[in-house]
């Protein structure tokens, strides 16, 4: 999937969330250069959302246009609510895909599958713990420990979470976020605007 780098707009004062992580491919990698916070950005996040965005320390996945799709955010929001959802999907087409999903009964599917499935489990809590570190970056917050988000390790209750964090992290990393992206191909895919 190709993304586009950071806008060049002013940056918000924003120190890179990542510092000492491997270097990846941006070929297969979201996030790879997209963690710069625009005012631009913070300006489309507010429409996407309706709302002014909270506690936005970068960008985790543009759309192929240079748009947000995903939002990396504090794990304590500026007013002290701990806040587990680290990779919190924005791009309203996306949104819509996840939620059509979920009103599909897709989640109870997939929580049954985890219960059949040692090998999807073993790669589900596996998605679990990459969530925590890249949350563990950010700050410890005591509230939320050992939570991470989304239903994760043992059941799937959001899909919102799992295809931001799929989206974020990129293939292979969590194995149900991909499938429900693989799911919404028809309706909205990361590779074609729809902004």
């Amino acid at each position: 999937m190709g993304l586009l780098p950071p806008a060049t707009a002013p940056e918000v004062p924003v120190t890179d969330p990542t510092p000492g992580s491997p270097a990846v491919d941006p070929s297969t990698d979201p996030s790879a250069g997209s963690t710069a916070v625009t005012d631009g950005d913070l300006q489309v996040l507010a429409e996407q959302l309706g709302r002014t965005p909270r506690g936005v320390v970068g960008i985790a996945a543009r759309c192929v246009c240079g748009r947000p799709l995903v939002v990396r955010t504090a794990p304590r929001l500026p007013d002290g609510t701990p806040f587990p959802t680290t990779y919190y999907l924005t791009h309203p087409g996306a949104v819509a895909a996840a939620s059509r999903l979920e009103a599909e009964g897709v989640m109870k599917e997939m929580t049954a599958r985890l219960g059949e499935d040692p090998e999807l489990a073993a790669a589900y809590r596996r998605a679990h713990e990459h969530y925590l570190a890249r949350r563990e970056e950010l700050g410890h917050v005591d509230e939320i420990d050992g939570i991470s988000a989304g239903g994760m390790p043992t059941r799937v209750k959001c899909l919102h979470v799992l295809m931001g964090h799929a989206l974020a992290a990129g293939r292979g990393v969590n194995p149900l976020g991909d499938e429900a992206l693989d799911r919404v191909r028809d309706q909205w895919r990361p590779d074609r605007c729809t902004c």
